[in-house]
């Protein structure tokens, strides 16, 4: 169906891959004029903006230092990342924070009914232990 997108153009003066041979100058062909205007990709992108489905499987439509963006027919040099993207971050602290006010809010409901009903009896397992501290126990014999 589609190509695959071809790899991002290296840098300037790359050493790592040998010149391309010079070809013999060619005078440019005029171009017909039904064929002047670009076909339409024939692939899409994902909702995120991050992977390019090229036909037959999704490519990655950024390069991988993230300075190269494939537009569907070529690598351009990228711009912002789609906007949106980093959108969710705030919403997920605050459903933390307000998950946090939650529960403590119900953990101190529950210290206080507990308080109430149980006080006094609470109060007397602490005299006891103290009493119990403070006393002198008789050995046995």
């Amino acid at each position: 169906m589609g190509e695959p997108p071809p790899g991002p153009p290296g840098p300037p003066g790359d050493a790592g891959s040998p010149a391309p041979p010079e070809s013999p100058a060619r005078p440019p062909t005029p171009a017909p004029e039904a064929a002047a205007a670009p076909a339409p990709p024939s692939g899409r992108f994902s909702p995120d903006g991050f992977w390019w489905w090229d036909g037959a499987s999704w490519r990655p439509a950024y390069s991988q230092d993230r300075l190269w963006r494939w537009n569907g027919q070529t690598w351009v040099p990228a711009a912002a990342p789609p906007a949106g993207s980093g959108r969710g971050s705030g919403v997920a602290i605050w459903l933390t924070v307000g998950l946090f006010a939650v529960v403590v809010f119900f953990v101190a409901i529950v210290v206080v009914v507990l308080l109430l009903t149980m006080g006094n009896q609470i109060g007397n397992v602490f005299a006891n232990v103290v009493s119990a501290l403070t006393s002198n126990p008789t050995p046995s014999p």
